[in-house]
């Protein structure tokens, strides 16, 4: 094995075993079902806050922004701003009222809200399609990972992230992923913290050259260039990522693991400034790259920030850089990987696994653990042939089906009593459909140009009011179909636990 390669590989060994060693060692306080699938709602905001930070810092933020950032410059900046701004949005329309819910995931809310076995089941499927559509780029970075620190093939780093994900959620399930997920965001912005400060001290004894003098003038322009076109791409990224956060499954789940609906705001304030700090880092590096890295961003952008620290400063000073960031970055796959493993187990649990079959039934530990295993194998084998999409742009599109489906649901569930379930079943297949063949079309051929490539690359600026309006339009042409307890329902989740009301 090459000496250049050792940082890596040691980074990766050293975050699997604690990442293994913290999973099993939910083990011993991981008992029940609510265990695996909510902690049984006892995570307080601090912790749950730098868990959250821990799965939603994917691979696209650890890796992807500052990749993007470096090819096409500031317009690329809406990917962490949108991300970060999610959840003010997610703060002031949905975490306390999805919190007194009581419901443990996605179809269960909607199922609690509309009555309707139906619309449980169409939620169940987005779920795990958007779960599976997130857990493409943890598999895709895995691999740019390994294949950029120690030259192993592409399948090899998503075959680790796939085991070790395994291993850690199915002992402890949610409660001890918590802890898990909590040390890999410290860890995370640790990462990508002290190597940036080596760096900007080399790049101060350098003359501090300009990193716009090796760009083109529209590099540091936030408002993407192309006339119409560009401006569509722009505002429609935006919708895609201030409204997609709220629906995505892994997070959405946490907050039903906070002990109250106060608990869960707190969470979301302590989220926006986590997101907010580490957010300011890969913008640095890119700016960096674009002096020292050039030739990285044809091609491989999205190995910058692994490469960065050796091609700056070299020795061991930068083997060890090198060492910490790919510690940053395998934690990054974990983390977000886990989380999403859960989401999507925890609804194949309650629908597919945990069901009877003729005479025979897994339990809810055991069906949980069979659906964990269910949730990674068909991502990793479908992120093989998938290697070289950007793995940000994966995310991008991860939020645009999010955006068009859940946010819809979760906004009128939650603040409009005359939702019907006729209404949420149409507005869930138009937003889903649409946004779902604009991102098949997408990952698919990489020919169309124009606004054909705009429209389907970025769906969100129309198939988001596309979902809204025909949830509202049908749910008003439906109703007489409005479940007789939505009302009582809506009390429910405005009204603070401290009241003396009967849930």
């Amino acid at each position: 094995m090459n000496a250049d390669m050792v940082p890596g590989v040691v980074a990766v060994i050293l975050v699997s075993v604690a990442t293994l060693a913290i999973g099993t060692w939910g083990l011993r306080i991981s008992r029940t079902t609510s265990d695996f699938l909510v902690a049984s709602r006892t995570v307080r905001p601090r912790l749950n806050a730098s868990a959250i930070g821990g799965e939603y810092l994917s691979a696209a933020s650890f890796l992807g922004v500052a990749g993007l950032l470096l090819t096409f410059g500031a317009e690329m900046l809406w990917y962490p701003v949108g991300w970060t701004a999610g959840y003010l949005v997610l703060l002031v329309l949905v975490a306390a009222p999805l919190r007194r819910s009581g419901a443990y995931t996605l179809p269960d809310f909607a199922e609690a809200r509309l009555g309707s076995r139906g619309v449980r089941k169409l939620c169940s499927v987005l779920v795990v399609g958007i779960g599976w559509l997130y857990l493409l780029p943890q598999f895709q970075g895995a691999g740019v990972t390994l294949r950029s620190t120690i030259g192993a093939p592409p399948w090899a780093g998503s075959l680790v992230v796939a085991l070790v994900v395994l291993a850690s959620v199915s002992p402890g399930g949610m409660r001890s992923i918590t802890f898990v997920q909590a040390f890999q965001f410290w860890l995370k912005l640790t990462a990508l913290l002290v190597p940036v400060f080596v760096l900007l001290a080399v790049w101060a004894a350098d003359g501090a050259p300009d990193p716009t003098t090796t760009a083109a003038s529209s590099w540091s322009v936030p408002l993407a260039t192309g006339g119409g076109v560009g401006l569509y791409t722009t505002y429609s990224l935006i919708v895609a990522t201030f409204l997609g956060t709220m629906g995505l499954p892994h997070v959405v789940v946490r907050f039903y693991t906070n002990p109250d609906g106060r608990a869960a705001r707190r969470t979301t304030l302590a989220v926006l400034v986590l997101l907010g700090v580490f957010y300011v880092l890969p913008p640095l590096y890119a700016a960096l790259g674009r002096i020292y890295a050039p030739d990285l961003i044809d091609g491989r952008s999205d190995v910058l920030v692994l490469e960065l620290p050796s091609l700056m400063v070299g020795g061991l000073l930068g083997a060890v850089l090198t060492g910490l960031v790919t510690a940053g970055a395998f934690a990054a796959f974990l983390s977000t990987s886990s989380g999403l493993t859960i989401a999507v187990a925890g609804v194949l649990s309650q629908d597919v696994t945990g069901r009877r079959w003729g005479s025979y039934r897994l339990g809810g530990v055991a069906s949980f653990r069979v659906a964990a295993a269910i949730a990674v194998v068909v991502p990793l084998l479908l992120s093989l042939p998938a290697q070289d999409v950007a793995v940000a742009r994966t995310v991008g599109l991860a939020f645009a089906v999010t955006a068009s489906t859940f946010a819809p649901l979760l906004m009128l569930g939650i603040w409009w009593r005359g939702l019907t379930p006729a209404g949420a079943v149409a507005g869930l297949l138009v937003g889903g459909l649409g946004s779902g063949a604009a991102v098949a079309w997408t990952l698919a051929t990489s020919t169309s140009t124009g606004w054909t490539a705009a429209l389907l690359g970025q769906p969100a600026a129309w198939s988001v009011p596309a979902s809204l309006a025909t949830m509202v339009v049908v749910s008003k042409l439906t109703a007489a179909s409005v479940p007789a307890h939505a009302g009582r329902f809506m009390v429910r989740l405005h009204t603070p636990e401290a009241v003396d009301l009967q849930r």
